[in-house]
């Protein structure tokens, strides 16, 4: 209704004045019979306000449509009425509900075409990089243990960024990509450790895990796997020469459960702490480690956000960070 008094100012304020100006002219025309005066004064109001009740029951159904958003896309193409400005309404609508399917058809081919790029293009580079694992294990008795280690750093780098991209890539179709089951956490950070032992090693930092053997959560495995790595490599990272343990306890909340992930390393300064969840965002300290993209906690929070997990952090510059991942609890505990 606002919509339809809104599109009718200009007329009225066209017609009211007019309809004053009649009897006003009866007036200077030198009639004084109130009655005639009074009489087109009404019939003008009379025919206005027939015409007004035309249009809005006419078009009432368009002006509905274009007050209220649209629950979804097939309500935009929804019948708006006969009228020639509905009909117009309608061809219009339908065309852009056309253009708008075909731009997202091409828009998912597309993306599934470079998915699918990026899968191969991960698996293939898998094959080169054991065969260089392969390599250095044979010829480690050759070759001095600090070109050893520096080329066992850049192959676990390699492999990290393979990762990334492998997971970044499936994010995209991550509905058709996992399948929610009951978890061990301790399993889960056991295992996540282990992959990443040599990062460990190599920073001199140890991990401490505190989860008792019974603590069972509803996740995806493989990507809660994933979003434990990435939470840990940025914890070793930036504990590396200044704190030397990071710890994973869990603890129950309500219906809840609580992994902390807590480091004591350089921190995160409080300006910072707001966009550490934004993509390609490193931060002070990023700059000063290479290691860092700005990508691992942006993914641990979309990978989060998809599985119904929620995800904090803490930080003091200069004292640590501390992650928590909060799960839903098994319903056996």
């Amino acid at each position: 209704m606002r919509l339809f008094w809104k599109e009718q100012i200009p007329l009225l304020l066209f017609l009211i004045p007019q309809m004053v100006l009649v009897p006003f002219l009866y007036w200077l025309a030198g009639s004084r019979e109130l009655d005639i005066a009074v009489y087109a004064l009404l019939l003008s109001v009379t025919c206005l306000l027939l015409y007004l009740g035309y249009q809005y029951f006419s078009r009432r159904e368009v002006y509905r449509k274009l007050t209220i958003p649209p629950g979804k896309l097939e309500e935009l193409i929804d019948p708006s009425g006969e009228t020639p400005l509905a009909l117009a309404l309608d061809s219009r609508m339908e065309a852009g509900y056309r253009l708008f399917q075909e731009e997202l058809y091409k828009y998912r081919s597309q993306m599934e075409t470079n998915t699918a790029f990026t899968n191969r293009w991960v698996h293939q580079m898998k094959t080169p990089l054991s065969v260089i694992q392969l390599t250095l294990e044979n010829e480690k008795e050759a070759l001095p243990e600090s070109v050893r280690e520096s080329i066992q750093e850049e192959l676990d780098r390699l492999r990290g960024g393979l990762e990334m991209a492998l997971y970044t890539s499936r994010l995209e179709r991550f509905e058709s990509d996992f399948r929610v089951d009951r978890v061990s956490l301790r399993d889960a950070v056991n295992r996540t450790v282990a992959a990443h032992r040599r990062l460990f090693i190599r920073k001199g930092v140890y991990p401490v895990i505190e989860i008792g053997e019974e603590v069972q959560v509803y996740s995806d495995e493989k990507w809660l796997e994933f979003i434990l790595g990435q939470i840990a490599v940025n914890a070793v990272n930036y504990s590396a020469g200044k704190g030397n343990k990071v710890e994973f306890t869990a603890m129950r909340r309500g219906k809840k459960v609580v992994l902390e992930i807590a480091d004591h390393g350089v921190g995160i300064r409080k300006e910072d702490l707001r966009r550490v969840f934004d993509p390609y965002f490193t931060g002070e300290q990023g700059r000063q480690y290479r290691e860092s993209t700005g990508m691992g906690l942006y993914l641990v929070r979309e990978v989060c956000r998809r599985l119904d997990h929620k995800v904090e952090l803490e930080s003091t510059w200069g004292e640590g960070t501390t992650v928590r991942l909060i799960f839903t609890a098994d319903r056996k505990l």
